[in-house]
């Protein structure tokens, strides 16, 4: 423990010590003696040599009550405090959502940030990005841990997706070059939203929204955006709004995203499964985590209780001689 104010102390104690030296400086009242005849007996008898003996007693207790007040109250005006330095954990793990913006996905974009929203609310404490993609990725917010930024920029994403709400502002950036729904290209980019230096002590996954609908000439195939991020340690988990696959037939373009998935120990899931989201969610905080240390906090306490603790002993004295001594 230690006083923050510690230089009170001097200048406290300086002023106590000055005020009972003018105290004991102080003269007696004026005015003569009164001779008082036989004194001597009077002062003799036991029980008046009984009853000063108390008397100074409980007046000694009064003065020395005063001084732990003093004491005491001058202790918590130089505030005793604690203080102590914590290392904070947080969580490793990193998920980038991946969002296919094209115009195969209109009908479905809205639905899908809706899933992205009910992801972000089970997750806690891990950090969280979204990107989104067409013929080009724009990086919307990079992964951060501020859950009420995230809800907030989801929100505006899904009212931008809104056919009544439209705002086209939002996809800007997304149609820089030839063709549409260039996934594999659109995957790099989300692979490459990673940070590095840390990167690989962290939990990495992508939830990757598209319905696979190629339209151009890619940098990247979905396979080899997919070894790209097996390479990376990032595990893929594929939320795909058009799956056609019924009994016996196979839907291609699904089964390529499952194959993708499956490469990067990820999974795939069809939008409309309603174990989607508990089944990314369960998926992403199964993977190995270990706790990182933050920066340490020096947290400094407030301790007032000994001193006021003091002084409340001090008034019960104060309050007990007074009575004592009363005329």
């Amino acid at each position: 423990m230690e006083l923050k104010f510690w230089w009170l102390l001097p200048v406290g104690i300086a002023a106590l010590a000055a005020a009972v030296v003018l105290a004991l400086r102080k003269p007696g009242r004026d005015g003569a003696p009164v001779p008082v005849a036989h004194a001597d007996r009077l002062t003799a008898l036991p029980r008046y040599q009984r009853a000063l003996a108390a008397q100074r007693r409980w007046l000694a207790l009064g003065v020395a009550s005063v001084l732990l007040l003093a004491g005491s109250l001058l202790m918590a005006a130089a505030r005793p405090v604690s203080a102590s330095t914590t290392i904070p954990g947080q969580v490793n793990r990193d998920i980038i959502l991946c969002l296919d913006v094209s115009g195969s996905m209109v009908g479905t974009d809205e639905a899908i940030v809706g899933a992205f929203a009910e992801l972000v609310t089970r997750f806690k404490g891990e950090r969280i990005g979204l990107t989104i993609f067409d013929s080009s990725a724009v990086q919307v917010f990079p992964l951060t841990d501020d859950y009420e930024f995230v809800a907030e920029q989801l929100a505006a994403a899904k009212k931008a997706m809104n056919k009544d709400t439209a705002n086209f502002d939002f996809f800007a950036g997304t149609y820089q070059q030839p063709g549409s729904s260039l996934i594999g290209d659109g995957l790099a980019s989300c692979v490459t939203g990673f940070p590095g230096g840390d990167g690989q002590q962290r939990s990495r996954s992508i939830v990757l929204s598209t319905d696979n609908m190629l339209a151009g000439k890619p940098l990247f195939t979905l396979g080899e955006a997919a070894a790209l991020a097996k390479a990376s340690k990032v595990r893929i988990y594929s939320l795909n709004p058009n799956d056609y696959s019924e009994g016996t037939y196979a839907d291609p373009v699904a089964q390529g995203l499952k194959d993708a998935s499956a490469t990067t120990g990820g999974a795939y899931f069809p939008l409309t499964s309603p174990a989607a989201v508990k089944s990314i969610v369960a998926a992403v905080q199964g993977t190995e985590a270990k706790r990182l240390n933050g920066a340490a906090v020096v947290t400094v306490a407030d301790r007032p209780d000994v001193p006021l603790g003091l002084g409340l002993l001090a008034l019960a004295g104060m309050g007990v001689a007074a009575w004592k001594v009363r005329p």
